[in-house]
């Protein structure tokens, strides 16, 4: 009968670990060697760490008498680490400096988790563009108007500038399509434009009447102001008469 092995499993290292400093700190930082104190779980106590290139731990109980402690630089903020440096790894991924044992200092970069994070980047204007693409004239007009996109040109223009606030802010884009709020102030931009309301000296009115419909805070914008009114149950009867204007 075989027994399996009650050994954990060696966790695989990379040929090269990157670190990073979390601010600038100049060309050339020199981080302390040590000592350093961690708590250890095995003796439910702080105990002194150091790293010294020359020695097989980074436990000071567990070093030489006199050893030789060895400087650890980033460059440019930035330390990348070999496999063949154990004691210089673990001295890193124990410090209390370190992002991961709540520190303020450094931190381990997860190459694995940059790229997955570039990936959904990536992913993310893709599907703006698609929504670019498949979404009818009339709604990218709407989400152009709200987002602020002079829409008075040519469609070819307008799509233009709106495949660029893809490109640069996706979720944004994504978002604004489909959203009551983003339909909403377009519309109310559209009714501005066509003189079916107006805003003047921080009151939006009906231009036809003059007959004051909101106050507008100094400093606010007057569309983002109304729009937000609009959403609610005593601004959706005023909503209900600009869609009929309009």
């Amino acid at each position: 009968m075989v027994i399996p092995s009650m050994r954990p499993e060696k966790k695989e290292i990379p040929l090269m670990t990157e670190y990073e400093l979390t601010r600038k700190n100049g060309r050339i930082f020199m981080m302390s060697s040590g000592p350093a104190n961690v708590y250890s779980e095995e003796l439910q106590q702080l105990t002194p760490i150091r790293y010294c290139k020359d020695e097989p731990s980074i436990y000071v109980s567990e070093q030489t008498l006199n050893p030789t402690k060895t400087p650890i630089i980033f460059e440019n903020g930035k330390l990348f680490v070999e496999r063949d440096k154990p004691n210089l790894l673990a001295y890193l991924d124990a410090h209390p400096s370190n992002e991961a044992n709540g520190g303020n200092l450094f931190r381990k970069v997860d190459n694995t988790k940059v790229a997955k994070v570039e990936l959904d980047a990536e992913y993310l204007v893709v599907d703006a563009l698609s929504l670019l693409r498949s979404k009818p004239l009339d709604a990218i007009i709407s989400v152009a108007t709200a987002l602020g996109v002079n829409t008075d040109r040519p469609v070819d223009e307008i799509k233009h500038d709106m495949l660029v606030f893809a490109k640069t802010r996706p979720e944004t884009f994504i978002e604004s399509f489909d959203n009551p709020v983003v339909e909403a102030k377009a519309k109310i931009l559209k009714a501005m434009s066509m003189g079916v309301i107006s805003h003047n000296r921080g009151h939006m009115r009906w231009t036809d009447t003059n007959k004051h419909i909101l106050a507008i805070p100094v400093g606010q914008d007057p569309a983002d102001v109304f729009t937000r009114f609009c959403m609610t149950e005593t601004g959706s009867v005023v909503l209900s008469e600009i869609e009929r204007q309009l």
